[in-house]
């Protein structure tokens, strides 16, 4: 029997979309699921995006440019000029999604067998791209007792070895919801300058910040250009999540002319989507504001829940639209697939993410869930409604 590749067999499964098939015996059923495991936002896409792509007049969707349409390229200039990062298109390479960007990183960046060091949970992707690259992860375990903060200078700095060749961080973070401020990211910067590593900065939820304060980003600080490589995407903040245009951003001239390189054996990035990303230089602040405060109000109906839930840890996200919770449960997973077969109030029930598959450290996140609020706050609501109902009866068992 002929077999697949050590590293296909290596490819972890999605522990976001892994209870699907449960979730697909609920629905057949009749019950109504709420989704709570995966990032899909609910809000529409901008009316010009989705305007231009209606409007598109063209005989042949033809191949662009292998680092991406020149007109789009000059769009995210000026859209990171508003968040006074100075760019320019050679520094800009559009990719298929925020995955390809992260792919295309591993790939140029680093050899198989080479480290990199960030902090777990994560996303759990990660892990995936890994498998695929050949690289290693190798986490600093963070909390949610103290708050997911970032271990010490000392304690990361112990964590480097000769095959360490890169620094990873996801701000704000995906799974937490932790926002790390300019002061904990110029913390990795030194220590990435010092010991001659990348510094891969995951940016793909810049807007999603509750407190008020501006976004960090890596590329702020002065000095480092060698090291910092940036990947964004367009899915979250236009909810655009099926338009796969992403973004790898350097100042490093040697990763871009290898990330040009790779993105010319891979020919273009989708050349309809880019033409529909391009309108998103049509959409006003008034709109982040409007989904800033869409999401705030989904978070403090998720945290208002949880406050009422006995032994339930958690810590109030301050981005993104994620929360993780420590459960009072020996395993999360058997929880989340008991409440898709067993336990639905009113014909609804509700799928969680089981956190453990965000973890590297084996062991660690099993009593753990992530909840993405990425419904409206009424159903999110009844979702929360149904978790507490749903905790009670499951310990009472």
């Amino acid at each position: 029997m002929i077999s697949v590749s050590k590293r296909g067999l290596s490819l972890p499964s999605s522990p976001i979309r892994k209870l699907k098939p449960y979730a697909d015996a609920a629905v057949a059923k009749g019950l109504n699921v709420h989704y709570l495991n995966i990032g899909q936002p609910d809000i529409e896409t901008p009316a010009p995006m989705l305007k231009k792509l209606k409007e598109l007049d063209t005989k042949i969707i033809a191949y662009g440019p292998s680092q991406g349409l020149k007109e789009y390229q000059d769009v995210l200039v000026r859209y990171y000029q508003k968040h006074n990062i100075e760019l320019s298109t050679s520094d800009i390479i559009v990719t298929t999604g925020g995955s390809e960007a992260i792919i295309m990183a591993f790939t140029v960046c680093l050899d198989k067998g080479d480290e990199v060091i960030l902090p777990e949970p994560f996303y759990t992707n990660y892990n995936g791209f890994a498998a695929a690259t050949g690289v290693i992860l190798k986490p600093l375990t963070t909390t949610i007792e103290d708050d997911w903060e970032l271990p010490t200078a000392e304690e990361i700095e112990a964590s480097i070895t000769s095959k360490t060749k890169a620094i990873m961080i996801c701000n704000p973070n995906n799974p937490t919801g932790k926002v790390y401020n300019a002061e904990a990211l110029l913390k990795l910067a030194k220590i990435a300058k010092k010991h001659n590593l990348y510094l891969f900065s995951d940016e793909v939820y810049r807007e999603f910040i509750f407190s008020g304060e501006k976004h960090s980003s890596l590329l702020d600080f002065e000095g480092y250009e060698e090291n910092v490589v940036m990947m964004d995407s367009i899915s979250k903040r236009f909810s655009a999540c099926g338009a796969r245009i992403g973004a790898l951003v350097s100042r490093n001239k040697d990763v871009m002319k290898a990330a040009l390189a790779y993105g010319q054996a891979r020919l273009c990035p989708p050349t309809l989507d880019q033409m529909m990303a391009v309108a998103s230089e049509e959409i006003g602040d008034e709109y982040f504001v409007k989904m800033l405060a869409e999401y705030k109000g989904r978070r403090d109906t998720v945290v208002e829940a949880l406050e009422k839930m006995d032994n339930v840890i958690y810590q109030v996200p301050d981005g993104a639209f994620y929360i993780v919770m420590k459960l009072p449960v020996e395993n999360a997973e058997d929880f989340v697939i008991w409440l898709l077969s067993d336990f639905s109030i009113d014909g609804e029930t509700v799928m969680l993410a089981p956190a453990e598959g965000f973890y590297a450290t084996p062991g660690l996140g099993r009593s753990e869930a992530r909840i993405a609020f990425v419904l409206d706050v009424e159903k999110t609501k009844r979702a929360m409604h149904i978790i507490s109902e749903g905790l009670k009866k499951y310990l009472s068992l």
